[in-house]
């Protein structure tokens, strides 16, 4: 069996570090106006700082190209394929021919990797691409577990295979979508979706014979969902994937917090390795108790197991997490004299944190979080003692005794 790469999104230097300090052997960035995520706040100095950090750990880093580019984008396509190679990315995802003609010209020492947005669904298609240049292929989230055995076993030998395993999914074909376009004027395709696929929608019907008389469909107060849908979740069929040899295993998200990052990849990191150490005792259930920590919609596996899957439509339509949330992340130890206690940190919040609240530290590749209760705090600024704190302003801190020494960079979950 071969360990397949753990691969994370990063829409910033500081969730790529998040990604690598949980275990993510790679990680994938776009730029804001050349990838599909066009929304993530991320420049070309982030991405080198990201090239340069990752390779400095043995890491590795992977750039988004993946619009589909009309004829008046290239001028700025072919620069950043320029850029992209001097700064030596690992690997560019792609999906547009005209956009890959230029990579193969312009950054040719960079692996091209063949987007999910291409919709490969077969390996007569790998093998097209392959001819093309492509050194990996990232499936069509469409396919089913026999599909993606047959496109293994059929492969060119040297072509690698990407596939997602955790994560939002696209009601329409992998993100080929109008929808956003016709609704809003923000076309998903030029990486500025406005996910209408996620809004509440009112249903009317109409009386053949009597037409203009609408009665509405309800299915709640707010409507009805139902072009929304689950979240993507292989955990308990990792093994499967894992026995199959797939190349890279990817999670979504580049829009995510690093609390969501920080919680989903630890996780797989600890399921794989896991596996990997004592197969016959692999047991889901644990990993997805983690899993279903996150904000999340309801879960999925979508079409892996079964081709006629119905069920990954979400009614409710959001993200949902009643009992956790992002509490903070540890900066550094504080020094400050005036506080006379061990193992005392410099947090950043990112929600509300008062004494006696239940706080879990997420540990890098250990399943089980380390909880505590919150029993002095202290404002960072004055060094005061305090009994809570609010996340009034961006880059609010607070000072925590923690019940172990930390490093810079755990995230902290509240316990509602």
């Amino acid at each position: 069996m071969n360990k397949p790469e753990l691969l994370a999104p990063a829409g910033s230097f500081e969730k790529a570090k998040t990604a690598f300090l949980y275990g993510a052997d790679a990680v994938y960035m776009g730029t804001a106006k050349l990838s599909l995520r066009s929304r993530v706040d991320v420049d070309d100095d982030d991405l080198a700082t990201t090239i340069k950090y990752a390779h400095s750990i043995g890491k590795k880093v992977y750039a988004a190209l993946n619009i589909y580019a009309r004829d008046d984008m290239y001028d700025e396509i072919i620069k950043q394929a320029k850029l992209l190679n001097e700064l030596k990315v690992d690997g560019i995802i792609a999906s547009d021919g005209g956009v890959i003609e230029v990579l193969k010209e312009y950054a040719k020492d960079v692996d091209i990797h063949i987007s999910t947005q291409a919709n490969v669904v077969g390996y007569n298609t790998c093998k097209f691409w392959y001819k093309n240049g492509a050194k990996r292929i990232i499936l069509a989230r469409e396919l089913n577990k026999e599909e993606i055995k047959a496109i293994i076993k059929n492969k060119p030998k040297d072509l690698e295979i990407e596939m997602f395993i955790h994560g939002a999914i696209c009601y329409s074909y992998s993100g080929r979508c109008h929808l956003s376009d016709f609704l809003a004027s923000r076309c998903g395709n030029l990486g500025d979706c406005a996910q209408s696929c996620r809004w509440a929608y009112n249903i009317y019907i109409e009386e053949k014979n009597n037409p203009g008389n609408l009665m509405p469909v309800e299915e709640d107060k707010n409507g009805t969902y139902i072009l929304s849908s689950k979240d993507l979740c292989l955990i308990k069929e990792l093994p499967e994937i894992m026995e199959m040899g797939i190349d890279s295993l990817k999670i979504e998200g580049r829009l995510k917090t690093e609390y969501y990052l920080a919680t989903i990849i630890n996780t797989y990191r600890n399921a794989i390795d896991d596996y990997i150490k004592n197969p016959n005792e692999y047991d889901y259930s644990k990993y997805l108790k983690e899993l279903e920590k996150t904000k999340t919609r309801g879960l999925t596996t979508f079409y892996f197991n079964d081709k006629n899957n119905k069920d990954f439509q979400e009614y409710e339509g959001k993200q949902y997490n009643p009992d956790y949330e992002f509490g903070g992340k540890v900066l550094f130890k504080c020094d400050n004299k005036s506080i006379e206690e061990n193992n005392c940190y410099v947090i950043e919040i990112r929600n509300r944190l008062a004494l006696e609240d239940t706080i879990e530290i997420i540990l890098p590749h250990k399943l089980e979080p380390i909880s505590f209760e919150i029993k002095d705090m202290w404002d960072a600024e004055n060094y005061e003692k305090i009994d809570h704190v609010n996340p009034g302003k961006e880059g609010q801190k607070v000072i925590l005794k923690l019940p172990l020494k930390a490093e810079e960079g755990w995230i902290l979950r509240r316990k509602k």
